[in-house]
């Protein structure tokens, strides 16, 4: 397969020849900076668009089909619009906080996009502790979200926050427990380790019943993670106008806007990567040649085909169900999947250490 390190490589060594170290370096910082911004848009643009799509066909609709051909350029034209709209200064709401929350939001998301592997050697941060890495950077954009509420002296907008810190403080806690019953399967905590584990077998399949429920549970916690139906109680129009985000306009919408498609890309790529097996191939054991041109796909193409796969899983699952109410949306967190997935992270590990996995 296509391996990005040789590439990245050869940069690296062209700017140290041509710069000093210094410049070297904060030369490759800029560029990888662009890169994951310029990604992290053009995903966001797709999301926007694949969502309007997705969900003109559950409800049997068109979509968007004006404004370019088959309504491609309706996204862009939402966004100019977006950005020459008036931002307005809400009278008594704490103008430092309130300006803050929506770049906290867009932080964590783009931390955390920038630890996914979008193909071998393709990939800004690899740490040790990768996971644990990617938990911590997306925990901290419940802080945006939170100030939102409370520094917009909107009683809508507080409780939109406090449902939502109250709701992904809650189902934070079943994703962990899916993603340490993957890291008990795979052994280590580096997300370059976990894919290239998995290139003799995604884990979804080699960790059989154990992780066909961690992933069931993971799909249903990413969408109360990601606040869409049916756990969207903290943007919930018929009773809270628009939530935490109320009283935000131009682009300051616009930021809470795009992380939350983003957070949803971001949720798909890490499912992909821990149960999918990421940008590895799909390989079945005694089947060379299929193999062997399963390897001729990009990892690129593999690791976007199954984020996108699972994107469709999370689009399905919110044009289905109808709102729940917030008691129940913490009844199913607290009495069932929690003590489900500490259950489950116990028979992964008895699994491993007997040696049952494939």
């Amino acid at each position: 397969m296509l391996d990005f390190t040789t590439i990245t490589t050869a940069i690296d060594r062209f700017l140290h020849s041509a710069l000093p170290d210094w410049a070297a370096t904060l030369t490759e910082c800029a560029l990888v900076a662009v890169c994951v911004i310029a990604a992290y848009l053009v995903f966001a643009i797709v999301m926007i668009f694949m969502e309007r799509k997705v969900c003109a066909a559950f409800q049997c609709r068109l979509g968007p089909t004006r404004v370019g051909f088959w309504g491609v350029l309706q996204v862009f034209a939402d966004v100019f619009k977006m950005l020459i709209k008036e931002i307005i200064e809400i009278k008594d709401s704490d103008r430092i906080l309130y300006n803050l929350a929506p770049f906290l939001v867009i932080m964590s998301s783009l931390i955390t996009f920038s630890c996914l592997p979008f193909a071998e050697g393709l990939q800004v941060l690899d740490f040790n502790i990768g996971v644990f890495f990617i938990m911590a950077a997306s925990s901290f954009g419940i802080l945006g979200i939170l100030l939102a509420g409370w520094s917009s002296s909107n009683k809508f907008s507080m409780i939109g926050a406090m449902r939502s810190g109250g709701q992904m403080i809650s189902y934070e806690l079943s994703m962990g427990l899916c993603i340490l019953t993957l890291v008990v399967l795979s052994g280590t905590m580096q997300i370059s380790e976990i894919v290239e584990t998995q290139t003799r077998g995604w884990f979804i399949i080699r960790g059989h019943i154990p992780a066909i429920i961690a992933f069931i549970i993971y799909i249903i916690a990413g969408n109360a993670e990601t606040n869409r139906a049916p756990f969207d109680l903290p943007e919930a129009e018929s009773e809270l106008t628009a939530g935490f985000h109320t009283e935000y306009s131009g682009m300051g919408f616009g930021l809470f806007y795009v992380a939350e498609f983003m957070n949803m890309f971001i949720i798909s790529g890490i499912a992909s990567t821990l149960f999918l097996g990421g940008w590895a191939p799909l390989y079945i054991p005694g089947l060379e040649g299929f193999n062997e041109a399963m390897c001729w796909i990009p990892g690129i193409v593999w690791f976007l085909g199954k984020t996108f796969f699972v994107i469709w899983l999370m689009m399905w699952i919110r044009w289905t169900f109808p709102r729940m109410r917030i008691d129940q949306v913490l009844v199913l967190e607290w009495k069932y999947l929690v003590p489900i997935g500490l259950l489950n992270l116990l028979i992964m590990t008895i699994c491993v250490v007997m040696g049952w996995t494939f």
